[in-house]
């Protein structure tokens, strides 16, 4: 609950800090006559529309550490979304995911080698602070749903058939819930270069002689951004 609430009051700021610079910006390029009546006359301000709304987006490539089930992990995945009035993206997301691939795990009552794989992706919703600044930072969200597998790897001298196992021992599917925060770096018009911290949290696993939380944790990446900002 506690996460939760976190998560939720992290995304509230950062909607009230792109809508108060919307307004700071607004407020100081409209010094013309017309702009001054609509604020006599108490015209609401949105953040999805109204006349200067603008549109963009962008593709990207993304690499994290992270631990799984105690230990080191990859995960290689991409991002993308339309950006609107430079403020806040909404897209799509995903990762593909592997850890340490030989440590022992003793599953009805055999000890061998396994290795854990698997992948999530989701909507990504991504507020955007200061992004007309140089450096500037995000706080993307990701929701979405994904499956991992623990494999079996045990190498067999005694057999020349099957000298070499490869296999699924157990699988599971989960919930997950991503937010990060990440410092942003316009490097040319079209690409920025993203440094973040995220922290994962699923619904829990079902898998063999696995803690049902083994994938929940902290994790640190890089994002290379490209596309109309």
């Amino acid at each position: 609950m506690k996460r939760t609430t976190i998560i939720l009051t992290m995304f509230m700021m950062g909607i009230a800090l792109i809508a108060q610079e919307n307004n700071n910006q607004e407020t100081k390029g409209n010094k013309n006559p017309a702009a001054k009546e609509n604020r006599t006359t108490g015209e609401y301000r949105t953040i999805f529309g109204g006349d200067h709304t603008t549109h963009g987006g962008y593709g990207g490539l993304a690499v994290n550490w992270s631990q799984i089930d105690g230990k080191d992990a990859v995960l290689v995945g991409m991002r993308g979304g339309w950006i609107i009035n430079h403020g806040i993206s909404i897209g799509l997301g995903g990762y593909g995911f592997a850890n340490d691939l030989s440590y022992n795990k003793t599953i009805d009552g055999i000890k061998d080698d396994y290795s854990m794989a698997g992948g999530y992706g989701g909507l990504v919703i991504e507020p955007i602070i200061g992004a007309k600044w140089p450096v500037h930072v995000s706080i993307p969200i990701l929701i979405g749903a994904g499956g991992v597998s623990l494999y079996n790897n045990n190498y067999y001298p005694y057999d020349p058939y099957h000298d070499y196992s490869y296999y699924p021992e157990s699988s599971s599917a989960f919930f997950v819930l991503e937010p990060g925060i990440e410092v942003e770096l316009n490097m040319v018009k079209f690409m920025r270069l993203a440094v973040g911290g995220y922290y994962r949290y699923t619904s829990g696993l079902d898998l063999a002689a696995t803690d049902s939380h083994a994938l929940d944790g902290f994790s640190l990446g890089v994002v290379l951004k490209f596309g109309k900002f």
